[in-house]
Parts: C-alpha cells; sequence; structure tokens
C-alpha cells in the first residue's frame, strides 16, 4: 500500500448525537454582536434561504428589501422585506451547500426565526415537464456529509413536520405556480452527478438534484425545529443547449416570493 493511503481509515471522533456541541451559535452570535456593535434585535419569524441569490438581487434592485440590523452572523447579511400582506420576512442570498446553509439555519433560529424555508435551484431527475417548476421536498435522498451529524439518517430524511408540509401543500394549491411534490437528490458534488447516479436516483422516484436539503431537515429533526425546502427545477443539468438555467421573470425571484407565501400560509394555519 503506497504511503497516500496508508491511513486509509482515520480516527474521526465520535459523533454522539445526543450530546450537545460545546460551540453553540448562540456563542459565535454573541460575540459578532459585541464586535460590531449591533443591538440584539430578533430576525423575522419566517427567514428564507436563497442560494442563488436571485431574491436578494432582486430586493435590492427593486428597493424592497433592508439590511436587518440585527443580523449578527459573520458570512452572510440579511435582508428583510413586506409581503403583501404586511408580513415581515427575512431572506439570507448565496449559502450554497448542506453545511453553510445548516450554518445559517442554526444562525437564525438562535435569533429568533420559527420558520426556515430553502428555495433552491435545482436538476430535474424524473421528468413530470417541462422547467421551471418547483417541487415541494417530502423526503432527501442523504447524498452530503452534514446529516450525519445531527441524526442516524437512513437513506432519505424525511421533511421534519409533515403536517406543516401537508399546510404548506394545501396552501401552494391556490397560487397559480406549477408545484410537485416528491423526493430529491442531496448531493456535495454536482460535477459529479454521472449517468449513473442519476439513474439510481430517478429509479428511486427522485425528482430534483439539489445541495441542502437533506441536511436542513436533519436539523429541523434534531431539534424539533420548521423547516421547509423547495426545489426550483430549472434545468436538466445543462445537457439542453440553450434552454436550460431559465427561471422566469425576475430570474425566478416573484415565483419564489408567491411560494414564500404560501410557506407564511402554512405557518400560520398550525398557530
Amino acid at each position: 500500500m503506497d504511503s497516500l493511503h496508508a491511513d486509509a481509515a482515520p480516527a474521526l471522533p465520535p459523533r454522539a448525537l445526543d450530546a450537545p456541541s460545546v460551540f453553540r451559535p448562540e456563542h459565535l452570535l454573541r460575540e459578532a454582536r459585541r464586535q460590531k456593535g449591533l443591538p440584539e434585535i430578533a430576525v423575522p419569524a419566517v427567514c428564507v434561504l436563497d442560494p442563488d441569490g436571485d431574491l436578494v438581487r432582486h430586493l435590492r434592485t427593486t428597493g424592497r428589501g433592508r439590511v436587518h440590523q440585527g443580523w449578527a452572523c459573520y458570512h452572510t447579511e440579511l435582508l428583510a422585506f413586506a409581503l403583501e400582506d404586511g408580513t415581515e420576512v427575512g431572506v439570507v442570498g448565496c449559502a450554497v451547500g448542506a453545511p453553510f446553509a445548516v450554518l445559517v439555519a442554526e444562525q437564525l433560529f438562535a435569533s429568533g426565526c420559527r420558520l426556515v424555508a430553502s428555495i433552491t435551484s435545482a436538476g430535474r431527475i424524473v421528468d413530470v415537464g417541462e422547467p421551471p417548476y418547483f417541487v415541494l421536498i417530502e423526503r432527501a435522498l442523504c447524498d452530503e456529509g452534514t446529516s450525519g451529524h445531527y441524526v442516524a439518517a437512513g437513506a432519505f430524511m424525511p421533511a421534519p413536520d409533515p403536517a406543516l408540509l401537508e399546510r404548506v401543500w394545501v396552501a401552494l394549491g391556490t397560487s397559480a405556480l406549477v408545484v410537485h411534490r416528491g423526493a430529491s437528490w442531496t448531493t456535495d458534488a454536482p460535477y459529479r452527478e454521472t449517468e449513473a447516479a442519476i439513474g439510481h436516483a430517478a429509479g428511486l422516484g427522485v425528482l430534483a438534484v439539489e445541495m441542502e436539503a437533506a441536511a436542513l431537515y436533519a436539523l429541523g429533526a434534531a431539534q424539533s425545529a420548521s423547516v421547509i425546502c423547495f426545489a426550483h427545477v430549472t434545468n436538466t443539468m445543462g445537457r439542453e443547449d440553450g434552454a436550460d438555467f431559465e427561471k422566469g421573470e425576475a430570474d425566478g425571484a416573484l415565483a419564489s416570493i408567491r411560494v414564500i407565501e404560501a410557506a407564511v400560509a402554512g405557518l400560520r394555519r398550525g398557530a
């Protein structure tokens, strides 16, 4: 065996899933507030992860969003904006991938958030129509490294709050959006989506591939926190020349706002 692979099974730290973490998001936020001189102001009850950043850019361009002064994250900025009914929503842009999405979500919950919704661009696996459309993710195939630090996950990580998912699904029915409901595949390696891997996921009935849902659902399950994930299916992994990655009006931002309205309605109906 060559030296490169001589230690192929390193001694990783144990995963005591029931043990509390020494490093907590509250600790980081406390020190960030101290260093930046920020007030302790709760973030909106509903916050959205916008991995592509399209919604954040739309809010900036239209002047509809404002920087939330209480958000003490070192890595991101939180924009707050109001829905048509006056509900304030927070949005964090470009939190791409399972580890970063969960890091930001933990900090949002520690800052007063009650529901984290993720709306991420995704690739089509099973053909249920021409993109763009949304998938309300019921369960996510765990092909990332974060979920196992929160729960003893199986092959799929289900949505942590089925009742919330059902209420959001009902609310989406009045939205005039094209929305499907089903499974996604969460991967850490989007440029390793081989034909074999895509075929395997399709055989499991997976509708879309994205990078965050399994880990976010694991966080929700571990902490009894409200998390809902959507895949905005916009592409076929670049296999359709001249027709892929089209998101619709305002790069999909307006449709994403309709999705957020449904998530808020679902949260309220369970209150």
